[in-house]
């Protein structure tokens, strides 16, 4: 199922998109698409039942804002340098365990929501993700397998980071991860039904327009499973979490000089295979 929340800002309702592309109201079976929502079986049958059945209401797609797949998101857990050529472009070495740093869930805005580039920035990046979304709580997983056991779904992410902010300012990453806008999410959250093979999507991130990131989650340094065993480890995860994956290679950072860092006006758009596509305009803070 491609799940999804439309409408105003602060004021989305529940929706599907079914295998027509026709949008159809969850608001009649469901609150809201949380993690509460992704951890009851019996209500996420009860929708595939009602839209099999053609029982869904019709929502009027033309104009309607697309916001945030999932509400209420607990935590967003990112992996850096998850691809082997970004690893590559940044001159670090292969980590041999998972680079962990955190985005607020206050970063969380729509697909074709306006990104900010924050006051002061010189250095603001682009990164296309698979995001992952939990969906039962897991803690102290024994293998890879039971680790996407634990996936309710996945969508589209754009990591934006400021570079100079994240790796100039001394401290942790955080800082130039965490300004406002900075984790645009969907369109759809798609259950992981429908994602056979979380390793084998391709991703793609242009910037006005020219192709700039064209990769594939096979090159993942460690895959989908293993990132939530992992953390598992670490953290409890629960259901309406979110896991950004890693980005490719051909963020702005691994440009030639002068790199070509993001600037009011830029149009940002991306895509994961299967998952649906962004489009951002930039506008100064």
């Amino acid at each position: 199922m491609k799940l999804l929340r439309v409408g105003t800002a602060g004021a989305e309702r529940p929706a599907l998109l079914d295998q027509d592309g026709t949008l159809r109201d969850l608001s009649g079976l469901v609150g809201d698409v949380d993690g509460g929502l992704l951890a009851d079986a019996s209500a996420l049958a009860r929708i595939r039942s009602a839209a099999e059945a053609g029982e869904l209401p019709e929502l009027a797609a033309d104009g309607v804002r697309v916001g945030p797949p999932l509400a209420r998101i607990g935590k967003i857990v990112c992996i850096g340098l998850n691809y082997h050529d970004h690893a590559t472009e940044a001159g670090a070495a292969i980590p041999s365990e998972p680079i962990l740093f955190f985005k607020a869930p206050d970063t969380v805005v729509g697909p074709q929501d306006t990104v900010l580039v924050p006051r002061g920035s010189r250095k603001t990046d682009w990164e296309v993700e698979l995001a992952v979304v939990i969906g039962r709580t897991a803690r102290y997983l024994d293998s890879a397998e039971e680790g996407l056991a634990h996936v309710a779904g996945y969508a589209t992410a754009h990591d934006v980071s400021e570079r100079e902010f994240q790796i100039e300012r001394g401290g942790t990453w955080d800082k130039g991860k965490n300004c406002e806008t900075f984790n645009p999410l969907g369109p759809w959250l798609v259950t992981a039904d429908e994602v056979p093979d979380p390793q084998a999507l391709s991703l793609r991130l242009w910037v006005n327009g020219e192709l700039k990131q064209d990769g594939s989650t096979a090159d993942q340094i460690f895959p989908v499973g293993e990132v939530v065993r992992y953390l598992s480890h670490f953290m409890t995860l629960y259901p309406g979490d979110v896991i950004n994956t890693g980005t490719p290679a051909g963020v702005a950072m691994g440009q030639p000089e002068p790199k070509p860092y993001l600037r009011a006006g830029d149009v940002v758009e991306l895509e994961v295979e299967g998952l649906g596509r962004q489009r951002q305009e930039l506008k100064d803070a």
